[in-house]
């Protein structure tokens, strides 16, 4: 399977995933998925920024995505899929796109969010979607960076 990590990040590219997920699982491309971003040519533009180098990018709405991956265009790739929230992942799942597992890795605070761990913050709307995530098989994990160990999301989540 071309897909070898998934990441919630609501920072999309940065340090932690362009220098340390990237570099330790071997990444030859990093897929950002979204419908606003995509449409965003200077957010577009500093992902590109953000991205490793020899590293590809692609920043592709959910249903293109979905697409890609299930006619194998990235077999031959080592992917790494990160996405702002949870709901962008549900639809890939929804599409037929088959995801064993999910790293919860940054959702920030905002006034609306409670705080599950110290860098991820959600709403009723984001733990919904988990639940829905779960039911339909998806390992939800919280590790921050790779040399953390990774926690069962969704028992911080019921706590």
């Amino acid at each position: 399977m071309s897909i070898i990590a998934v990441r919630i990040d609501g920072r999309l590219i940065h340090g932690q995933v362009a220098n340390l997920w990237a570099s330790k699982l071997n990444i030859s491309r990093i897929m950002v998925i979204d419908d606003e971003v995509a449409t965003d040519d200077i957010g577009k533009q500093a992902l590109k920024l953000a991205t490793p180098p020899g590293v590809k990018l692609s920043v592709l709405p959910i249903e293109k995505a979905a697409a890609n991956i299930l006619a194998g265009k990235y077999d031959a790739q080592r992917v790494l899929i990160v996405a702002k929230k949870p709901d962008r992942f549900l639809k890939l799942v929804e599409a037929g796109v088959s995801l064993e597992e999910i790293n919860v890795g940054n959702m920030s605070q905002t006034p609306e969010t409670r705080s599950i761990t110290r860098s991820i913050n959600v709403v009723d709307a984001d733990v919904e979607v988990f639940g829905k995530l779960h039911e339909k098989g998806v390992k939800l994990i919280a590790q921050m960076t790779p040399n953390d160990a990774a926690e069962d999301f969704m028992k911080l989540l019921n706590k």
